[in-house]
């Protein structure tokens, strides 16, 4: 009897072990099930908010080129040689006297003055990247000089009447201002430019003719890849080591006209000024036809087979839409990587919980070496989680932290929060200089310093040189003039130079950014913090930017 009851005892205790073998595969199947979800799920929202990101500075690459030329073409309407021989052609072809021009040039004939604003017109086109031309012209738009092609010289660029009638129109709409005629094909070089003109008036305030400037695309799409990211030569060995990991590394510039839905940029220039012919991309430009609101998106679309991901600006002031547009499994590669990642590491669970399972039967021994397995598994997810989460270098969280977080966040007018974005000014030519390990230590001290001013305060390095520090407040705690007081006594500290054995000292400078958000947050607000960067350049001690959302 005792014999037979020993016998039962240890079946149940086998049973037992069993059952708690099976719950626990059970549960690492589910954890891994969770993980892979959750992970990819963030990580692909991760690339598309990078890619919002990287559309958003590149669209603003473009308006600051646009606007730049126009502010050129203004100081050009404004030399002396433009009004003086704008005066005396409008003066002869009206039959009326000089008296509006100085004695010195009251002397000149109209020829010497034609002869001294070619001068000026060539040196001044000269001194512009990528234009096409500089030219003066009469009110009928009778070309008096020509920057790049001086045979185009007494040539009228709007015999037809109506087309010239709607120049002038524009032209006395926009008053002093620059009409920018948007992208188009030059009719003398046949090349793609950003077309403008500008109306030169007397002191009687009429119209005596006219300044027009031309800007080839070509010039704005060097810009363009002089950033990182986007349309980089992966067969240059830098590049490939540079930005070979990156999403985007073979992503396209594309830019659409709404209102005509043609092609102004595309990867295949022989489609440039033609209809839009991806169905998808059509009916983008259908949607914004017209439209006069800023407004941004992600579009998919395929084309011969492959799928497309694209991230786009509208801007309603041109009718453009600007895409950053690259292929969906190098966008989404490291979602599905971590996935296929996950799931290989779920299966080898299930491999080991079984291998466990078996030999269980036979030797306790073996049940301790499967808890042992466990534990390491357990830590290794651990480890996988810091790693995912955590910048390695600094130990400051990263990109997927904050948006994780944003999502999270309990922010609203009674319950407000800061964000200020420390952003390292010249970070590559430090590293250039004085090698990446003095860079490395840079940024550490950064993020210690960052921490020790704003202690308990979570630190975030949302991109290679830059820092976000987020300090939730309750109850009017702290108050604006504090936190720009601390914000102020980092910057001190970050000022401090960082001595390099046998190279000298790196003199940092940042450029910081601080914003109050009474609404709820997300990813945007490192756009936002951004853009004030960039519009402020280097701080200042004591003036540093700061605005209330």
């Amino acid at each position: 009897m005792a014999k037979s009851k020993k016998k039962k005892e240890k079946k149940k205790f086998k049973i037992s072990l069993n059952l708690v073998l099976i719950i626990q595969l059970a549960i690492m199947l589910g954890v891994s099930i969770f993980i892979t979800n959750t992970v990819s799920s963030r990580t692909k929202q991760s690339a598309d908010a990078h890619m919002a990101m990287t559309s958003e500075e590149r669209a603003q690459v473009v308006l600051n080129y646009v606007e730049l030329s126009e502010r050129q073409l203004t100081d050009f309407s404004k030399a002396r040689q433009v009004t003086d021989l704008l005066n005396r052609v409008y003066n002869e072809a009206n039959g009326l006297s000089d008296d509006n021009l100085t004695a010195d040039v009251k002397d000149m004939t109209t020829d010497e003055l034609k002869s001294i604003a070619q001068g000026y017109t060539v040196s001044f086109g000269s001194e512009i990247p990528s234009c096409e031309g500089v030219w003066i012209g009469t009110w009928d738009t009778i070309v008096l000089t020509h920057s790049e092609s001086p045979e185009s010289i007494g040539m009228q660029t709007r015999k037809d009447a109506d087309k010239l009638k709607e120049l002038q129109d524009k032209l006395l709409a926009k008053g002093t201002g620059v009409y920018n005629a948007g992208i188009i094909q030059s009719p003398a070089t046949g090349a793609q430019i950003v077309s403008m003109y500008k109306a030169i008036y007397n002191n009687n305030g009429k119209p005596i003719g006219l300044v027009g400037m031309g800007i080839t695309t070509k010039g704005l799409i060097t810009t363009l890849d002089r950033i990182s990211g986007a349309n980089k030569d992966m067969n240059n060995e830098k590049n490939k080591e540079k930005y070979g990991n990156s999403e985007l590394k073979d992503a396209n510039y594309l830019m659409l006209h709404s209102n005509s839905a043609t092609y102004l940029f595309v990867p295949d220039e022989d489609k440039i000024n033609t209809e839009v012919e991806v169905p998808e991309l059509k009916e983008l430009c259908g949607e914004y036809n017209n439209s006069n609101k800023d407004d941004e998106g992600k579009v998919e679309y395929k084309v011969n087979g492959t799928e497309y991901v694209a991230s786009y600006i509208y801007i309603p002031k041109y009718k453009w839409l600007f895409l950053v547009s690259a292929e969906q499994k190098d966008v989404y590669a490291l979602s599905n990587a971590m996935r296929m990642f996950l799931i290989v590491f779920g299966y080898i669970l299930l491999a080991l919980t079984i291998v466990f399972f078996l030999i269980s039967k036979r030797q306790e021994k073996i049940n301790q070496k499967l808890i042992s397995t466990i534990a390491k598994n357990s830590q290794t997810r651990q480890s996988l989680n810091t790693a995912m989460f955590k910048d390695v270098l600094t130990n400051a969280n990263n990109r997927v932290s904050f948006s994780m977080d944003m999502e999270n966040a309990d922010v609203s007018a009674q319950k407000p929060c800061y964000f200020m974005m420390f952003n390292i000014l010249g970070f590559s030519e430090i590293n250039t200089r004085f090698g990446n390990d003095a860079g490395d230590r840079l940024l550490v001290r950064t993020v210690e310093t960052l921490t020790e001013v704003f202690p308990g305060k979570t630190v975030y390095r949302t991109g290679s040189d830059e820092f976000v520090v987020m300090v939730p407040s309750e109850g009017g705690q702290p108050a604006p003039d504090q936190v720009m007081n601390d914000v102020n006594t980092a910057f001190r500290q970050l000022m401090v130079p960082e001595k390099i054995e046998n190279q000298g000292a790196i003199y940092p400078k940042y450029k910081i950014a601080v914003i109050r958000r009474s609404g709820p947050a997300d990813t945007s607000v490192v756009s936002a913090l951004k853009e004030m960067t960039n519009v402020r350049g280097e701080a200042t001690y004591g003036m540093i930017d700061y605005r209330e959302m």
